[in-house]
């Protein structure tokens, strides 16, 4: 049986647009109506989102980390004060860009676009040094119950739509065969009248292949999830 990996799948959802982020933002047309504000949103949009599963991770899994292996945890604990300090300057960086003058703007979203690549190398350290440092350590310290028992306490905390929501971001960076493990328990544990529903909701961000590759694997066909006219 694999060993429960707290970090494996949500990490591989955030590096996936974290450089897709990267990529967008850096090619983004500014004179377009609204890029600005799109990128501005974007951007943090997802320094947001980093506090928070920083936050989470702090809940449900750094407790246990500090009292089995207080070492990793302290190094995890230095990280996050250097990723906020990155986050602050990112953030700064992106709520002055509308106020950027056309004859500046180029420049200024290149600015933009290195501060972000900049958060984008420490975060990628962050998350190695959790999946080689921490989750090893949990594994030694720690049994399968209680490691399942963090993820459970996680699940059980987030309400239908964030977990919709997660699994979203996540799911089109995962392999066919991560992906379909998950599809398959959510669409159980939602029951015979809402799984296809279920599964037409958490697919909607795959891609048209990964979406055909999912329903082939599950064995349905993609309009048994469409609800009926």
């Amino acid at each position: 049986m694999p060993k429960v990996d707290l970090y494996r799948n949500v990490h591989m959802g955030q590096r996936m647009r974290l450089f897709s982020l990267a990529a967008e933002l850096g090619a983004a047309d500014m004179a377009q109506p609204d890029a600005i504000a799109e990128q501005v949103h974007r951007v943090l949009a997802m320094t947001e989102e980093l506090r928070e599963h920083a936050d989470t991770e702090d809940t449900f899994i750094h407790v246990l980390l500090r009292d089995r292996a207080p070492e990793a945890a302290d190094a995890l604990d230095a990280e996050h004060l250097r990723l906020d300090a990155a986050f602050a300057v990112l953030d700064d960086r992106a709520r002055a860009l509308p106020g950027t003058s056309a004859g500046q703007l180029r420049e200024a979203q290149h600015e933009l676009y290195l501060a972000l690549n900049e958060v984008i190398s420490a975060y990628l350290v962050h998350l190695y040094l959790e999946e080689t440092v921490a989750m090893p350590a949990l594994w030694q310290k720690a049994s399968d119950d209680e490691l399942a028992g963090i993820f459970s306490a996680f699940q059980a905390s987030r309400t239908p739509e964030q977990a919709v929501t997660d699994l979203q971001k996540m799911l089109p960076a995962l392999p066919p065969a991560t992906r379909l493990a998950i599809a398959r328990s959510v669409t159980n544990a939602a029951g015979e009248e809402y799984a296809g529903e279920m599964l037409l909701k958490i697919s909607r961000t795959l891609s048209a292949s990964q979406r055909s590759r999912l329903y082939a694997d599950l064995g349905v066909s993609e309009a048994w999830a469409l609800p009926e006219a």
